[in-house]
């Protein structure tokens, strides 16, 4: 009877294993854009995003654990005016010559019943690497109307110090707090 019992236990969780596959979602460049904000000398909150992301998310939704991947290339940077794009682009914030592209690496995600709440991971820019959680604000699973394939996607925010990447200059009267926003839309591969 022993025997038997753990037959089926190795049964069941073979079984739960073999529906519990992780999938693979590939970030869709045209709805993928990290966006950043920040306080203007007091004047206003100004917004930028990057115009070329990429990425992977492994998603095992029986077993609620995912892996996010995302890579910014830093020299897609729009900030609305060609002369503040170099500008940013340089040496005192984001390098590019030196640091083209920006990336986070999760280390955990937390779902909330069959959706995640936050990622936890590793930010890199300009060659710094710092912790960070970022909070998940919206996520959908289902298949793409368009691509007849099924699709992820969500919002997710959080807020950094500049200083601690090393591009504090001007701070603090431009705002040393940046507020990363960044939208995300990934297809099944």
């Amino acid at each position: 009877m022993k025997k038997q019992l753990a037959s089926l236990a190795l049964a069941l969780a073979a079984a739960t294993q073999a529906l519990a596959a992780p999938e693979t979602f590939t970030l869709d460049g045209t709805h993928s854009f990290p966006r950043f904000s920040y306080n203007h000398f007091g004047y206003s909150i100004q917004m930028s995003r990057f115009d070329k992301t990429t990425g992977t998310i492994v998603l095992d939704k029986a077993a609620k654990t995912a892996v996010v991947d995302i890579v910014i290339d830093t020299r897609s940077v729009s900030t609305g005016s060609a002369t503040f794009n170099e500008h940013i682009q340089g040496e005192d914030f984001l390098d590019t010559a030196k640091h083209p592209t920006a990336t986070f690496k999760s280390t955990k995600v937390v779902f909330e019943g069959d959706k995640p709440a936050s990622i936890e991971g590793k930010l890199t820019l300009k060659g710094v690497t710092k912790p960070v959680t970022l909070k998940v604000t919206g996520y959908q699973a289902m298949p793409h109307p368009m691509v007849k394939k099924d699709a992820i996607g969500g919002n997710a925010t959080v807020t950094v110090k500049r200083t601690d990447f090393n591009m504090g200059k001007y701070a603090p009267y431009v705002g040393d707090d940046v507020t990363i926003d960044i939208a995300i839309e990934a297809i099944k591969q």
